[in-house]
């Protein structure tokens, strides 16, 4: 997930705090929706591939469609990481860049292909050509509504972050010292991220669930996999299955099979004799 770590860039202090409140912004603004996806990891370990730090959320369970609330409840979380450098460095930085990128993408398909916008309604107003080469989108209406649906999708984009602005200051206090966790850490698993949350709030830990998507499903780029109670890497979840099946007599069944070879041999052997 974005890279190996890239131990030769060594961020300063202050990039540092600012990462560390930016992720901390996703994930705790994630936590306190009831539709959002569980956190299962958070890094300020700057990557290979340009990500100076990261949230990892995962489904509980296979899902091929979303609902409006759970799409505006991604874009709150995508929002969050800007309204965090906002509210605590009264700052903006060129790090929410990609975050805008996803959340503008997602509130545009919502007002333009998938019909949940109040002021549009049921009405295609994009068509995606080369599905499966380019994913070009091309717009199916006249310049005066695509620069109405340029004002749709800037309101949604503006509601989802006073959403998550709000979020963060009413929780300042957790959003403090998840950041100052992180900052000591660097890496923290979505188990260590909830017992705090948690705690600060005077609520029991909820018990995770086990992913559906381990149940035949090949292994993916997923740092931490949940197996029961615990956080375990994929290397060490794959191990315990193998361990599981060594008590099973895998034996017997190709013992039974080089049996009956055996005495179709010897059958052809006599009738050749005959």
């Amino acid at each position: 997930v974005g890279g190996k770590e890239k131990k030769d860039r060594v961020m300063g202090e202050k990039e540092k705090r600012i990462v560390a409140y930016h992720e901390v912004g996703h994930a705790l603004v994630s936590a306190l929706q009831k539709d959002s996806e569980p956190v299962q990891k958070i890094t300020i370990v700057p990557r290979t591939m340009g990500a100076l730090g990261y949230t990892l959320q995962t489904p509980e369970e296979e899902k091929y469609l979303e609902t409006k609330d759970e799409l505006l409840s991604k874009i709150t979380t995508y929002m969050a990481g800007r309204a965090a450098e906002m509210l605590q460095f009264q700052s903006a930085t060129s790090g929410a860049a990609n975050d805008i990128e996803k959340a503008t993408n997602i509130a545009r398909s919502m007002v333009t292909q998938y019909g949940m916008s109040k002021k549009f309604g049921l009405i295609g107003l994009e068509t995606v050509e080369s599905r499966y080469l380019d994913g070009r989108v091309v717009m199916n209406c006249a310049d005066d509504t695509a620069a109405a649906v340029d004002e749709e999708v800037m309101k949604i984009l503006k509601e989802s972050y006073e959403e998550a602005l709000r979020l963060l200051k009413e929780n300042r206090e957790i959003m403090d010292k998840l950041s100052a966790y992180l900052i000591e850490k660097e890496t923290i698993t979505g188990k260590e991220f909830m017992e705090i949350y948690c705690a600060e709030k005077g609520i029991p830990v909820p018990e995770p669930k086990k992913p559906s998507q381990l149940k035949g499903k090949k292994e993916e780029s997923v740092i931490d996999v949940t197996v029961g109670d615990d956080t375990k890497t994929t290397e060490e979840a794959s191990e315990e299955a193998v361990k599981g099946t060594e008590s099973l007599d895998e034996t017997k069944p190709l013992n039974e099979m080089e049996e009956a070879l055996r005495n179709r041999r010897y059958q052809r052997t006599e009738q050749d004799e005959e």
